[in-house]
């Protein structure tokens, strides 16, 4: 895998057993998962070391650092390079059906895989593929619980050579964008104030201070953020490990906000990996019923003529 070492900013430090052959997860008594809406969608390390083997187990890897991968990764596990393999950079959008199918071909995934994904910065990415394989229907996809880091601080085995891979021919269903907000629909609803809106970028981007992370190019014209929008950074949904709050946790952040499930809600940032993240914790950890991840996000907004913004 390979790419340029680019990203939106870079991270402060601020098992249960099922059957081999049918992967499903169970969460054990006392286990953090216990409570969230759909629990089988975050594996722990444990459970996919206990898979290394297990053919229906496919492990993909996505980090910030696309040189990450070639560092060492899980035994088996094959690196997507979101710069290049998970975006159409012609029309700065995400892979098209053709390419998605294409994709998981090459990775050796069949519609009926169960694919875990992984990656560095508390899986920004990695959630971000999880979002992509849902729009275009993979059925069993999971994050793995406290990404790249964990398992490297817990000694897990590591490999340096990229796996041995079979293609297959996979057929992707149409995509699903009822995950996804829209520039018009991002318009009328703030206009509206009829959705819950997200900004999961620091604080001083959400105030203007600053246009871009530390170290990346500003990209935007202008300061701020969407009208009507909370500021509720990302890496509030985690643990010190990098690993995702309880249940219980994550309802507070988000009904502590007024943040709930009764409106729809969206979440941005400056291209949509971060918000990805956010996404699948109101998604799938909580359950909102209506959760979208904005990715044009405030590269698109920021950059609009003749749109509101707010500011302190």
């Amino acid at each position: 895998m390979a790419g340029a070492n680019v990203g939106e900013d870079t991270i402060d430090a601020s098992s249960c057993e099922s059957s081999a052959l049918v992967p499903t997860f169970t969460p054990c008594r006392g286990s953090a998962n216990v409570g969230y809406a759909n629990p089988e969608v975050l594996v722990d390390t444990s459970w996919v070391e206990a898979r290394l083997s297990d053919p229906n187990v496919k492990i993909v890897e996505i980090d910030v650092d696309t040189y990450s991968y070639e560092e060492g990764h899980i035994p088996g596990a094959v690196g997507w390079d979101w710069s290049t393999q998970l975006c159409d950079r012609v029309r700065r959008d995400i892979l098209s059906k053709d390419s998605f199918e294409a994709l998981m071909g090459a990775s050796g995934i069949r519609p009926e895989s169960t694919v875990v994904l992984y990656g560095d910065n508390n899986n920004w990415f990695a959630a971000w593929g999880f979002w992509q394989m849902k729009i275009y229907g993979h059925a069993d996809v999971r994050l793995m619980d406290g990404g790249r880091r964990k398992w490297l601080e817990e000694g897990r085995p590591l490999e340096l050579d990229p796996p041995t891979v079979k293609p297959t021919s996979y057929t992707a269903k149409p995509a699903d964008t009822s995950v996804r907000a829209f520039l018009p629909d991002v318009i009328e609803l703030s206009r509206k104030r009829a959705a819950s809106f997200v900004d999961v970028r620091s604080p001083a981007e959400f105030t203007g201070e600053l246009l871009a992370p530390p170290g990346l190019p500003e990209t935007c014209q202008r300061g701020g953020h969407i009208p009507g929008a909370t500021s509720i950074p990302w890496g509030t949904v985690c643990n010190d490990d990098g690993t995702f709050k309880s249940a219980d946790e994550l309802r507070a952040v988000y009904a502590g906000a007024g943040v709930t499930p009764e409106r729809p809600v969206i979440a941005y940032c400056r291209i949509g990996e971060r918000s990805s993240h956010t996404w699948f914790v109101l998604k799938y950890l909580l359950g909102y019923p209506d959760a979208r991840n904005y990715d044009g996000s405030w590269t698109e907004w920021g950059n609009l003529v003749n749109a509101d913004i707010e500011r302190p």
